[in-house]
């Protein structure tokens, strides 16, 4: 399509001086399909740019390909300028189906391998002819041309010969002229004296950008959602009309200021810039020796297998060779053997020889021996078999493991093992404790390289960070709240690494994290409650008091809730802390409450099993944590026998199996005290299960409330100390 120079206002870069040296800019100014010089360059969606006889060829292969065997190697070679590989099955289907029709010019949307980012982007209903010209990037690569031939001018269009080296050029008019023939083609006081004009070029563009889908609309916007220019039409009924659009004149400031302020970042960062590329150099030429310190070690390595295999060759060979000559020399001795039972020689020839013997002593004296040879032979010949086995059976050599081992023969047969991440282990909370094992060799690597990177809900995921870790383990700080990480890592032996491991995804708590303790002493019951030395883990137990009160009591012993608070209180902001129950717990409530309804508790407590407290009479407090007035400054939810029971709900059915659910290994509370809202969790995968309204008007504390046998233990904050002391254990 056509476009402009705005304004009509001369271009800075077509200045006969430009500020940067252009010979140093030639990489951004090839094309990624015919690795040539960008020829009238058009943007694709992806806003790469490829040439316009680059887009019809590939066009064109993809085409054929999809309709011819796909075994065929000539479709790729017939041009030598475009070199594209072959499309995949998938995407030859993607192209069917996007409304390719065999001998059609014009699909109904077309499909289109981008050579520049390797994806498939969309050209739409026109195709080819919907897409804009790249003359700015036309431009540069036409001043590059001009420099690189600096010695050859551009001369004039309209001088008679010999033509004079042109000083100018018109942009409206499309042609060069020198001095002279300009003065006499553009009078003054004429229209054409207000013509555009540059320094020498064979540039010449159109000044006014027309729109491609309105070719007599000229573009005056931009939209924002496809990132191209756009008419008015565009927008009030056209592909457009539902995209957000500013003007042309807004965009371009905007994108100018913006690139000019990452043009001057990256300026500001020459000196880092250089001292990266040094870096960079020393780490080719340091890739460079490992390289070949590698072929040598593999070379070595085979040169020792390639000796093994020859001593085990020669000594199969020559075992094999000492077996044959044997059985040659036995059955050429049977050989020798029967050729005596021929008559007049051997055997046979000795006996007749025998039997002319007149003596009769001295013929029994011979004879007896020769008689049991004669004998021998006798049966020999009755029974013939081979003295020795022509088969070498015994002597084939079985390589199938030896085969399949080779087959598996790579870098890391080293002895180095893939980690694999340990989620029972690594757990998030104010931080993420990574750790990781080996599942078959230990201590196989010497250093690790740990990376991790957020999952973004919109699917673009952030770049992966890598840290360090001479260790099993790793605590990594600063990750955001309410978010979702992947880890992977890798081992590393020397110059070697293992392949990545498995990725786990873990998950940030929905709030910072809130510290505390165990509260000791305000309302706190040492007779039924015990507590660890670090005030992390409380238990419930009966003891003798219990004992005792049963014995007085006919009816049988009613027991209270023995409650205790964390040892800080919250005013505003948002909290998150987590816990773990014991499986055996038989009953235990968790929540929130402020100060004012604690003092009520403390003072007044529970007889939760007396005949006198029902639940849904509403005649007792223990029937408050039911209530779903959302003005009461308290909410606890029960678990119990590995269960987890979200509170009932007024106008909820009295079948209560939708409200019981298995009991999490970990459990969150997360406290929102500026929109009066407290929500419990599955701290494992940061569910939440029940959320709901409260009353923060005054300090809430976090509450925990044990009967019968029972234990809660804090979440333990991730610090330093803490995996030194894992580590150490």
């Amino acid at each position: 399509q056509e476009s402009p120079s705005p304004g009509g206002s001369r271009m800075e870069g077509d200045r006969l001086e430009p500020a940067v040296t252009i010979k140093n800019i030639e990489r951004e100014l090839i094309c990624p399909a015919c690795k040539e010089l960008f020829t009238h360059p058009l943007i694709l969606p992806c806003q790469h740019s490829i040439c316009h006889k680059c887009v019809k060829e590939i066009l064109f292969f993809t085409l054929e390909d999809s309709f011819t065997d796909l075994g065929s190697e000539s479709s790729n070679q017939s041009s030598p300028r475009i070199r594209i590989h072959s499309p995949s099955l998938d995407r030859i289907d993607r192209v069917n189906r996007s409304g390719w029709k065999r001998n059609s010019l014009t699909p109904r949307t077309t499909i289109f391998p981008c050579p520049g980012c390797r994806h498939d982007v969309d050209l739409g209903e026109r195709g080819v002819n919907g897409l804009f010209r790249n003359f700015t990037l036309e431009t540069i690569v036409e001043r590059y041309r001009q420099a690189a031939r600096a010695a050859t001018a551009i001369m004039c269009d309209v001088c008679k010969p010999p033509p004079q080296e042109s000083t100018k050029s018109c942009m409206d008019c499309s042609a060069s002229y020198c001095n002279e023939c300009f003065k006499i083609h553009h009078p003054w006081g004429t229209v054409k004296a207000q013509h555009e004009y540059v320094g020498p070029t064979t540039n010449f563009r159109p000044k006014i950008l027309m729109c491609p889908e309105h070719e007599m609309e000229r573009v005056n916007m931009y939209c924002e959602i496809c990132r191209r220019p756009v008419c008015h039409l565009c927008k009030l009924g056209g592909s457009h009309a539902n995209h957000r659009v500013t003007t042309m004149s807004t965009a371009y400031k905007t994108l100018k200021e913006k690139l000019s302020k990452d043009i001057e970042y990256l300026i500001s960062k020459e000196s880092q810039v250089k001292g990266q590329i040094s870096e960079l150099g020393l780490l080719m030429k340091e890739t460079e020796c490992n390289g070949e310190r590698a072929k040598e070690e593999a070379s070595s390595n085979f040169d020792k297998l390639f000796d093994v295999l020859e001593e085990r060759r020669s000594a199969a060979l020559r075992a094999i060779q000492a077996s044959k000559n044997l059985r040659l020399e036995k059955l050429q001795t049977q050989i020798e053997e029967y050729q005596g039972f021929l008559e007049n020689s051997g055997l046979v020839g000795y006996a007749q020889e025998v039997l002319k013997e007149t003596d009769q002593s001295c013929f029994v004296q011979t004879a007896k021996q020769l008689l049991v040879r004669i004998q021998k032979a006798t049966e020999s010949l009755k029974s013939f078999r081979p003295a020795a086995q022509i088969s070498f059976e015994d002597y084939v050599v079985d390589i199938t493991k030896q085969e399949e081992v080779l087959g598996d023969l790579s870098f890391y047969s080293s002895g180095l093992d893939v980690p694999e991440i340990n989620e029972e282990k690594s757990r998030m909370y104010n931080k993420a404790l990574i750790c990781w094992e080996h599942l078959v060799k230990e201590d196989s690597a010497d250093t690790y390289i740990l990376e991790y990177r957020k999952l973004n809900r919109e699917g673009e995921n952030a770049t992966w960070q890598e840290i360090e870790a001479c260790s099993k383990s790793k605590v990594i700080s600063d990750l955001e709240n309410s978010s979702s990480y992947a880890f992977r890592v890798r081992g590393y032996k020397g110059s070697v690494c293992s392949p990545w491991s498995r990725e786990v995804i873990l998950h940030t708590p929905v709030a910072p994290v809130f510290s505390f303790l165990f509260d000791d002493k305000c309302g706190y019951n040492s007779e039924r409650l015990m507590l660890n030395p670090r005030r992390t883990s409380v238990e419930s137990r009966a003891g003798f008091p219990l004992l005792l009160g049963a014995e007085r009591i006919q009816a049988g012993c009613y027991t209270t809730l023995d409650y205790i608070i964390g040892d800080t209180g919250i005013t505003k902001g948002k909290h998150f802390w987590a816990f773990h129950v014991e499986s055996y717990s038989y009953l235990v409530k968790v929540g929130v409450a402020s100060n004012s309804k604690l003092q009520e508790w403390l003072h007044n407590p529970r007889d939760v099993t007396s005949p006198r407290y029902e639940q849904d009479s509403g005649h007792d407090s223990g029937s408050e944590d039911t209530c779903f007035d959302s003005s009461q400054p308290f909410t606890l939810i029960t678990l119990g026998m590995n269960k987890f029971f979200i509170p009932k709900a007024p106008t909820a059915p009295k079948d209560s199996a939708n409200r019981i659910l298995p009991m999490p290994s970990c459990i969150g509370i997360c406290l929102d005290c500026d929109r009066g809202k407290v929500g419990f969790y599955d701290a494992d995968h940061m569910k939440c299960l029940y959320e709901r309204q409260v009353d923060c008007s005054g300090t809430m504390y976090p509450v925990f409330a044990l009967m019968g046998s029972a234990g809660i233990h804090l979440e333990e904050a991730i610090t330093a100390k803490y995996l030194e002391y894992r580590d150490d254990m």
